[in-house]
Order: structure tokens, then C-alpha cells, then sequence
């Protein structure tokens, strides 16, 4: 179908109505999370929520002063070897998918305070160099210990144990729920209670990565964000595709519901799953969406994400680079090399900023934690300026197209 024949949609005409009908009877939907049930892993009496600093509003501000947070600002979110400021890094990504999922929650009538918390969180344990970096750093993480790595799984260990922020069970649980790459028509509410069922969730994930396929939100709030990571991504990242010189339009996508542009997706995408999900105990979205997203994402894949990093030559150095690293600082912490980065730049900075976590009881961790924690937690820049400083005569160089070599 061609792009001038999809339209904007609209509410359905009785949804529409029954909206602002409930809103002008002051109707409060009972399937939103509501503040006075939050679960918090420690009973702080300065964590009490109040009519100023209410739950969620809580979580939001810590997840924002998190050491983690301002590095979203150099993270991949696609493109990892060209200078361009008009692309989207991960801190971007985050605000996206806060605000469409806001504008979906409070078209549903449930707690937007608490799916911003999960979305400004939901990718605190992603790794540099994006999804490329996340599968380097899994492989040596896995070759060490047997175990995996995945980032919304190590989300929950920044903000839970790595920072110790006392985040809500709810928040955490939307973090580690969020994987938008499982497209489901219908998200049905999980049953994770207790920070027990999310320790014993935690450790399944990373035992096995098949694991993180069962997951699903516990809250309808988990469950809007989870789907619009997914919105939130299709879209823009064509626009960024676009720009970087990936493909040429949005032309060469198909589509027969949702449409090609970011702005129509997130426009139709917001309406369909309003019209399917009002007052009910799911989210969900229509045949037409659904068939439509999973051939949205199948196209991205195909035209764009099997290309990422726009340099694909540069994919096997920076998985060399990942592993030479991970072995040189894992070889530093056992050796209790004090000069080495892992302790001055890593271990050193995370106690001075951590809430409660001590020296001697983080060096107690497996170290291949230890060296996780550390590579994860880098951004771009940093991982090749301390690749570079550590081997200096290493053949394995990223050479980003800068902002000018189009000039010469």
C-alpha cells in the first residue's frame, strides 16, 4: 500500500466517548498501580511517600541521579561509528519511550508516574556499542562462567544493587520486563509480587537467556512500556537510517496499517492500542497492528540493523577489542593490580557514589561480575579512549566517520 493511502489514525468513535466521559466523572481506572501499594526491597522511613515526593515520583528522581543515567548520553542506540549529533543516542531513546508511553498510560487512565520511572530506567545496564556490544560482552561473560549477560537483566543490578537506591519492585520489574524484542499482540500481567519472585526471575535470566522470552510486566504500566520500546524504536531509527545514509526513504518499507514515518508509527501505533486495551486487564493491539509491527521490525532488521554501525567492518574489531579488554581487566582484578583501571576509574568511583555498597564487600563478587559491572557501564568514548591508553599498539583502531570527511 502506498504511503498516502495509510492514514492518521483516530479513536474509535465510542472510546473517544467513553474517555472523556470517565474523565469527567472523575472514573479511576482499578487495574493502575496504584502509590499506596508500591514495594520497596527496604522499609526507609525517608522512602515514605508524601503529597510533594509521591512513590513513583520518587523513583523518577532517583533513577535520574544515578552515575548510570548521564552516561545514556554517549551509548549507542544504533549507530556507533559516525559522528552525527541529529542521531539518536540511548538518553534520547529513553525520552522517547517515556513520552509515548505516557501519552498511552494516560489515555488508559493508569499511574504515568510509574511508567516514567520504567522508562528512564529500562536501559541503566545497557553497554556501549549498543546491541553489538551487548552480544560481545555476553560471549567472554559466558565463556568465563557459563552465565549470560543481557542488559535489562544487569538494569535491575545498577539500580537494585549496584547504586542501592532502594528502587520500587514495580519500577525493577518493568526494567527487567522491557525486552521489546518479543513482539506480543496481547501482553497479559505477570506475577512477580515479591522481591523474591524478581531475585529468583534475576537468576533464571541469567543462567539461561531463553528465560528473559517468559517474562511479562506485572503492572499494565510494565506492559505500555514494553510495547512502546518497540514504537519507540521503528520509527526513529529509520529516521536515522536516513540520515546517516543507511537507505534513502521511508519509501522502501512496506506497510499496510501503521505506516512507514516515525510520526505516523507512533501516531497509529498510540490510537490502536488505546481502542484495543481501554478498560480491560491486557494491553493489547489489533490483527492489522500486529501483523503490521512484526513486518516493520523484519524490514529494519533487513535494511538497517544487519548493517548497523554503518561501518561493518568495524563489528569484528570492536568484538576483538571487547575481548582484549574484558581479558586485560579481569587479569588486573585478580592480580589486585590497585593501578589498573578497574580499581581507580570502577571500583573506586562506584563506592564513592553508591548508596551503601562497601569495598571489600563489592571485591567479594565473582570478579567476572566485577569486570560486567565495568564494561557495561562505559560509554562509547570511554571504551575506545581506555582500549587505546591500555594498548597502545594494538592493530584494533575505530576510525569514525567525523563530521567533516564528507568535505574532502
Amino acid at each position: 500500500m502506498s504511503a498516502a493511502k495509510i492514514p492518521y489514525l483516530k479513536l474509535d468513535a465510542e472510546i473517544e466517548e467513553a474517555i472523556k466521559a470517565d474523565r469527567a466523572a472523575n472514573w479511576k481506572n482499578p487495574l493502575a498501580f496504584s502509590d499506596e501499594n508500591v514495594v520497596r526491597r527496604e522499609a526507609n522511613a525517608h522512602d515514605v511517600a508524601t503529597i510533594t515526593r509521591p512513590a513513583f515520583a520518587r523513583d523518577i528522581e532517583k533513577i535520574i541521579n544515578i552515575p548510570a543515567y548521564n552516561r545514556y548520553a554517549d551509548k549507542t542506540q544504533v549507530f556507533s561509528f559516525v559522528e552525527n549529533d541529529d542521531i539518536c543516542r540511548r538518553g534520547l531513546h529513553v525520552q522517547l519511550v517515556s513520552r509515548i508511553a505516557r501519552a498511552i498510560g494516560e489515555l488508559l487512565g493508569l499511574n504515568v508516574q510509574l511508567i516514567e520511572a520504567i522508562a528512564l530506567g529500562h536501559d541503566l545496564g545497557h553497554t556501549p556499542f549498543g546491541h553489538a556490544g551487548e552480544r560481545y560482552l555476553s560471549e567472554n561473560y559466558e565463556y568465563h562462567t557459563g552465565l549470560c549477560f543481557r542488559h535489562n537483566v544487569h538494569s535491575v543490578r545498577v539500580m537494585d544493587q549496584l547504586y542501592r537506591r532502594n528502587i520500587s519492585l514495580q519500577t525493577l520489574d518493568g526494567a527487567l520486563c522491557h525486552n521489546g524484542e518479543f513482539a506480543q499482540q496481547v501482553l497479559q500481567l505477570g506475577d512477580t509480587t515479591t522481591f523474591e519472585h524478581l531475585d529468583a526471575a534475576v537468576t533464571r535470566c541469567t543462567q539461561d537467556a531463553k528465560e528473559i522470552k517468559k517474562l511479562r510486566p506485572s503492572t499494565l504500566e510494565g506492559c505500555v512500556v514494553r510495547v512502546s520500546d518497540m514504537i519507540a524504536y521503528i520509527g526513529k531509527d529509520r529516521d536515522d537510517a536516513i540520515d546517516v545514509g543507511i537507505i534513502g526513504s521511508h519509501s522502501i518499507f512496506d506497510s499496510n496499517y501503521i505506516g512507514r514515518s516515525n510520526a505516523q508509527i507512533i501516531n497509529n501505533m498510540t490510537v490502536d492500542i488505546v481502542n484495543n486495551s481501554y478498560r480491560k486487564d491486557h494491553i493489547a493491539m489489533s490483527d492489522d497492528a500486529f501483523e503490521d509491527i512484526v513486518r516493520a521490525k523484519r524490514q529494519n532488521y533487513e535494511k538497517i540493523y544487519f548493517k548497523e554501525g554503518t561501518v561493518s567492518e568495524f563489528e569484528n574489531v570492536v568484538q576483538e577489542m571487547f575481548a582484549e579488554l574484558y581479558e586485560r581487566l579481569l587479569s588486573d582484578l585478580l592480580a589486585g593490580d590497585e593501578s589498573s583501571p578497574v580499581f581507580k576509574h570502577h571500583v573506586q568511583s562506584l563506592i564513592s557514589k553508591s548508596a551503601s555498597i562497601k569495598r571489600d564487600e563489592y571485591l567479594r563478587e565473582e570478579p567476572n561480575r566485577i569486570i560486567t559491572d565495568y564494561i557495561s557501564s562505559m560509554t562509547d568514548s570511554y571504551f575506545i579512549a581506555l582500549h587505546r591508553h591500555l594498548f597502545p599498539n594494538s592493530p584494533h583502531r575505530i576510525f569514525k566517520r567525523e563530521y567533516c570527511d564528507d568535505l574532502y
